[in-house]
C-alpha cells in the first residue's frame, strides 16, 4: 500500500541549521560554478546513469505485467524526446546541455527520480520483481545455516565482525550497478564467496574496531535500521544482524520502501520475507520477535533524504538510540555525512568507480562509520 500521510523530516536528524544537512554527499557543482553549464562532475554522473539504461531497458521488456512491454522499453531508452511521455536516455543528455533543465542543476536524488518518474509514467511499477523473488527464495533457504555459523563464533566482538562483514557481502547485489548487473546477468553471485573474499580492511572509512568496543559496552534499547537491497542483502545480511540486536533485547525497526525503486526491497516484500522466516512460536531461529517492527520509510528512491520520511516512522523512530544507514545509495551517495542526535552507523560498499574515487578507495571498498553520540 502507497503511504498517503505527507512526508516529514527525520526527528533524529539534527536540523539544518545545526548540521548544513544536505542529502547528497557528492558535491555536483558549487555556488561559483556556471549555471549554464555542465560541470565535469554533473557530466561524469549523468554517464554513469547512461551507462545503466540498457540494464534497464533489459529488465522492462521482459516485464510481462506491462502490455507492450518491449516497446514501452525502446522509448524509455530512446534518444529523442518526444510529445507527451519524455524518454530518460533524452533527458539525460538534455541535462549535459542545460544543467538547469528538467528541475536542475543534478544531483544523485534528481537523477534517479527522472528515471523512477519515466518508467511509471511508462506503466512499469517494479521491473526488478522477478528476479527479487528468485533471490529472496534463494537467501530464505540459506538463512538457518547463516544464522548458526553466526552462534557458534563464541566471541561477542568477533561475531559482530562477522555479522558486519555479512552485511557487506549482502549489500553486493545491487543491480543499479550496470557493471554488477552483467556479472550477475552472466554468472550470478554466491554469498559466502562474497563474505570471504572482501576487500581487505582497513576499508576506506573502518570504524569498525571502534563499534565493536561498543557493542560490547553498550546496550542500546531500540535500533532503526534503513534496509537497502532485497535477496542476500536483507535477507542473510541485515536480518541476522537484527537478529543479533534482538537477542541484546535491543528493539529494532526496519525501514524499507514504500515502492519499487530497482531491486531494493519494499515495505510490503519485507513484511512477507519475515513472516516466511517466523516459526509458529513468532521465533526466528529461537529468538523472540516481538520487538521487531517493519514500517514503510516513504522513500520511493534507491537513495534517502532524510528530510522527508513517512509519518508511521518518525513516530517510530523518536526514542531511538542507533540509526543504521545500509547501502551505497542510503549511506554513502547520500547521508554520509549526516549527522544524528543519536548514535548512527553508516555501511555499505562502493560499487560505482566514480564513489570510489570521490572517497580516496578502491571499487568494491567497504564503508564502515559510526559515529557515537554521548548523553543521548
Amino acid at each position: 500500500m502507497e503511504s498517503e500521510s505527507p512526508l516529514v523530516p527525520f526527528p533524529l536528524l539534527r536540523t539544518p541549521i545545526e548540521s548544513n544537512y544536505r542529502a547528497c554527499t557528492i558535491p555536483y557543482r558549487f555556488p561559483s560554478d556556471n549555471p549554464s553549464e555542465p560541470t565535469p562532475v554533473e557530466i561524469q554522473w549523468i554517464d554513469l546513469f547512461l551507462k545503466s539504461v540498457p540494464s534497464f531497458r533489459q529488465r522492462a521488456e521482459n516485464d510481462s505485467t506491462v502490455v507492450d512491454a518491449p516497446e514501452k522499453a525502446e522509448k524509455f531508452a530512446q534518444s529523442l524526446l518526444s510529445c507527451g511521455v519524455d524518454r530518460y536516455t533524452a533527458i539525460l543528455e538534455d541535462i549535459k546541455k542545460d544543467p538547469e533543465s528538467h528541475g536542475g542543476p543534478p544531483d544523485g536524488i534528481l537523477l534517479c527520480r527522472l528515471r523512477e518518474q519515466v518508467l511509471r509514467e511508462l506503466g512499469f511499477r517494479d521491473i526488478f520483481k522477478k528476479v527479487k523473488d528468485e533471490e529472496n527464495a534463494k537467501a530464505i533457504a540459506l538463512f538457518e545455516g547463516v544464522v548458526q555459523l553466526n552462534d557458534a563464533i563464541e566471541d561477542d566482538g568477533e561475531r559482530v565482525e562477522n555479522l558486519i562483514k555479512g552485511i557487506l557481502a549482502g549489500n553486493i547485489f545491487d543491480l543499479g550497478s550496470a557493471q554488477l548487473a552483467e556479472v550477475f546477468a552472466r554468472v550470478g553471485m554466491s554469498f559466502m564467496t562474497t563474505c570471504q573474499n572482501l576487500v581487505s580492511r582497513p576499508w576506506v572509512i573502518d570504524d569498525l574496531d571502534t563499534f565493536k568496543t561498543k557493542w560490547i559496552k553498550k546496550s542500546w534499547k531500540k535500533a532503526v535500521i534503513f534496509v537497502d537491497n532485497s535477496g542476500a542483502d536483507v535477507i542473510l545480511g541485515i536480518l541476522p544482524f537484527a537478529r543479533e540486536l534482538l537477542r541484546h533485547g535491543t528493539k529494532v525497526v526496519l525501514a524499507a520502501n514504500d515502492l519499487p525503486s530497482i531491486n531494493d526491497v519494499t515495505y510490503t516484500e519485507l513484511v512477507e520475507i519475515v513472516k516466511k522466516l517466523k516459526d509458529e512460536n513468532q521465533q526466528i531461529v529461537g529468538v523472540d520477535t516481538s520487538g521487531l517492527l517493519i514500517i514503510n520509510s516513504g522513500n520511493d528512491l534507491p537513495v534517502i533524504d532524510l528530510t522527508n520520511v513517512s509519518p508511521e516512522l518518525a513516530y517510530l523512530a523518536g526514542d531511538a538510540d542507533l540509526v543504521m544507514l545500509e547501502g551505497m545509495g542510503r549511506a554513502i551517495e547520500t547521508n554520509l555525512y549526516a549527522q544524528l542526535k543519536c548514535d548512527s552507523l553508516k555501511i555499505g560498499m562502493v560499487k560505482h568507480p566514480e564513489v570510489a574515487q570521490f572517497l580516496g578507495g578502491r571499487l568494491y571498498d567497504c564503508v564502515f562509520k559510526y559515529s557515537e553520540v554521548l548523553n543521548y
